[in-house]
């Protein structure tokens, strides 16, 4: 259930972080269009490839998906490669770095490509050393990956604005692989920084392993979150969390996805498939994954989670979940920063093309710098 600051109607409650929600803007008139024709044309393909049964095309899928490949050749000042994390699951991430000249601390531009390490003759002290972004991408836990086109730019454009290094985890997906496989993949990521081969890789980049810190949008930002509780539960420590408008739920309905129901690209018919795909046979919104606050969730307030970000659109039908989040961490004692973008929608820090998304970008580069 949802706590008494967020069940009623938002616009009665005269919150000061949303409109009053009459006369809801026209999705045309507030979404840049190169954004609004990319989340549109996902929307379409995405329609096509769910089917009724909770399975989904896969080869489909993979087929529309527009990829990118790996470039140790610096595109736009940042430099890419792909490496293996555990052949077992056929887990890798894509690692992305701005390649500097001369090389950081007066070492070499060296680079082995299939291991994506780079050899730095002086790797100085660690606060020299530029903090590591793991990154969880969007896509309701079933589309998208580490290769995608639109987020293979994403975390180009992360490692060269935030001056960090970016492993982008190409974790598993539902429905083939529902609850627990993506949050396994993620804390498998976390233990591979912070081994041998994954300290001596990050380095030669000059990463500093352990200023760790999970970024994740939509369903990566559920994915980043519960990694951090697994990592806490293991006395990993983490640096820091952003969760991008992540993808929280629960079994009531509340008014955003009332009033927002399909009129900002996302319908609740949709996030319930998604939702389906994902939860173990049987379960319900009520179910940890989905809802990290209810009855059935472990407690919190012991684990030592790290400092978070929570960005949150004013226009997203999941806003009161992630308020409701937000609200709950910090009931429990985290140090949890909200940023409220009263005209976002989903999919608005996917492309440069709007004041939203630098606000979001310079709040972010604020956030790393201050960890």
């Amino acid at each position: 259930m949802i706590p008494g600051a967020f069940a009623g109607s938002r616009s009665q409650q005269n919150d000061p972080m949303c409109s009053s929600r009459h006369g809801l803007p026209d999705c045309k008139e507030i979404v840049p269009l190169t954004t609004y024709v990319l989340i549109s044309t996902f929307k379409v393909i995405y329609q096509l490839l769910r089917r009724p049964d909770g399975t989904i095309n896969r080869n489909l899928a993979e087929f529309l998906d527009r990829k990118r490949t790996a470039n140790a050749t610096p595109v736009e000042g940042v430099a890419s490669v792909d490496v293996d994390i555990q052949r077992a699951t056929h887990l890798w991430g894509r690692l992305f770095w701005g390649v500097v000249d001369p090389p950081l601390n007066g070492g070499t531009n060296d680079m082995n490509v299939e291991t994506g390490e780079r050899a730095v003759q002086d790797q100085g002290h660690a606060t020299s050393l530029r903090p590591l972004l793991i990154f969880f991408h969007g896509g309701s836990f079933v589309h998208s990956s580490a290769n995608t086109a639109i987020y293979d730019t994403m975390c180009r454009r992360l490692a060269k604005t935030c001056n960090a290094v970016v492993l982008s985890l190409n974790f598993r997906r539902a429905p083939e692989h529902k609850y627990p496989a993506a949050y396994e993949d993620g804390l498998t990521c976390v233990r591979w920084t912070r081994s041998a081969m994954g300290k001596q890789c990050l380095l030669s980049l000059g990463c500093c392993p352990s200023k760790s810190i999970l970024v994740g949008d939509s369903s990566g930002g559920n994915i980043a979150h519960n990694v951090a509780v697994r990592a806490a539960e293991e006395g990993i420590h983490l640096t820091g969390m952003c969760l991008l408008m992540p993808m929280f739920g629960g079994q009531q309905r509340t008014p955003a996805e009332i009033l927002l129901d399909g009129r900002y690209f996302v319908s609740i018919r949709d996030r319930d498939w998604y939702w389906r795909a994902f939860l173990p046979v049987g379960a319900n919104r009520e179910h940890p994954a989905c809802n990290p606050f209810s009855p059935l969730a472990p407690q919190l307030a012991e684990l030592n989670l790290p400092p978070c970000l929570v960005v949150v659109g004013g226009l997203d039908i999941l806003q009161d979940w992630q308020l409701h989040y937000v609200h709950s961490m910090q009931q429990a004692g985290k140090n949890v920063q909200v940023m409220f973008l009263e005209n976002a929608t989903m999919g608005f820090f996917l492309l440069p093309n709007s004041d939203l998304f630098y606000s979001f970008e310079e709040r972010l580069r604020g956030f790393i710098s201050q960890l």
